[in-house]
């Protein structure tokens, strides 16, 4: 299994940087391939000052060694030799029309006999976060992971749609850092089907997010749109390092800095005390970071 989840994500990862650089149709990924000290590595691929995509970046890893107490303390499972591989990607685009997207899809195993592993769990989903969002957008993203998940017995598109809002919640700021999307993790029953449901998510991800891109990309925008992107933006900044599991588990397996820290938009404000101008467009967006059932809901 571990085998086959490597070779799926590094697979995956080609088609995404394939697809994402067509709609760009500017700026290529620059390749950055990397050992981890302590065991395996991974191939960062980033994006930087595209025509769509101000940053983008979509890694792969397969990293093993021992646990690190401290984190085998957070998993609640032994210190004991482990395997992790994955996915993960965040984009940031130019437009604030244009939502940032983050999507991640992994794998896991405990024990030195990855034939025989003591323990084995997936885990992923993926999540949207507008500036200026759009209802249609919303019911879009998740319908396309409510589709995927109903294809598998193994997944419930309304628990994990459920976990995504509690996962990417700000409670600092009592809202949701964006509409949110699927979260899944420690899905330990039957391996083969789980996979099968993995590899039916990754497949979706562009399915769910690239005609978003195309729809909102050409809309004109001026200083104060930007000003409110970039201000939007330090919410981002602020769950991945406060809150965020996989920053977390990066730096305390000893991860490669600059592949975990990818994530972090490359222009971001932060204003003491700012507000959205009331009956503001930027204070009608407000409404929508809140959980809510996207599927259904009609304004």
């Amino acid at each position: 299994m571990a085998h086959k989840v490597q070779e799926y994500v590094q697979l995956l990862q080609r088609q995404i940087i394939s697809e994402l650089e067509d709609v760009d149709g500017k700026a290529l990924f620059q390749i950055d391939e990397w050992e981890r000290e302590g065991g395996g590595g991974g191939i960062t691929r980033v994006l930087d000052g595209g025509h769509v995509f101000e940053k983008a970046g979509v890694n792969t890893s397969a990293v093993h060694g021992v646990l690190p107490e401290r984190m085998a303390k957070v998993l609640n499972v032994p210190a004991t030799q482990f395997f992790a591989t994955g996915i993960s990607l965040v984009i940031h685009p130019q437009s604030p029309f244009v939502p940032t997207v983050h999507a991640n899809f992994r794998y896991f195993a405990l024990g030195e006999d990855l034939m025989n592993p003591l323990d084995q769990w997936f885990g992923g989903g993926a999540d949207l976060t507008p500036y200026y969002p759009y209802l249609e957008d919303a019911k879009h993203f998740h319908g396309v992971w409510k589709e995927a998940c109903d294809k598998h017995s193994v997944a419930s598109y309304s628990d994990y749609k459920k976990q995504c809002d509690a996962y990417f919640y700000l409670p600092h700021r009592s809202e949701t850092r964006g509409v949110g999307g699927i979260f899944f993790d420690y899905m330990r029953t039957d391996p083969e089907d789980t996979f099968a449901f993995l590899k039916e998510a990754g497949d979706s991800f562009t399915k769910a997010y690239l005609p978003i891109v195309q729809k909102r990309k050409d809309i004109p925008y001026g200083e104060q749109e930007r000003l409110y992107h970039e201000i939007r933006r330090g919410r981002y900044v602020e769950f991945n390092l406060l809150f965020d599991r996989g920053t977390r588990f990066g730096i305390e397996t000893n991860g490669r800095t600059e592949s975990i820290l990818m994530s972090l938009p490359a222009r971001v404000q932060w204003h003491y005390d700012w507000q959205p101008v009331a009956g503001s467009k930027e204070a009608e967006a407000m409404w929508f970071f809140e959980p809510r059932d996207w599927l259904s809901f009609d304004v």
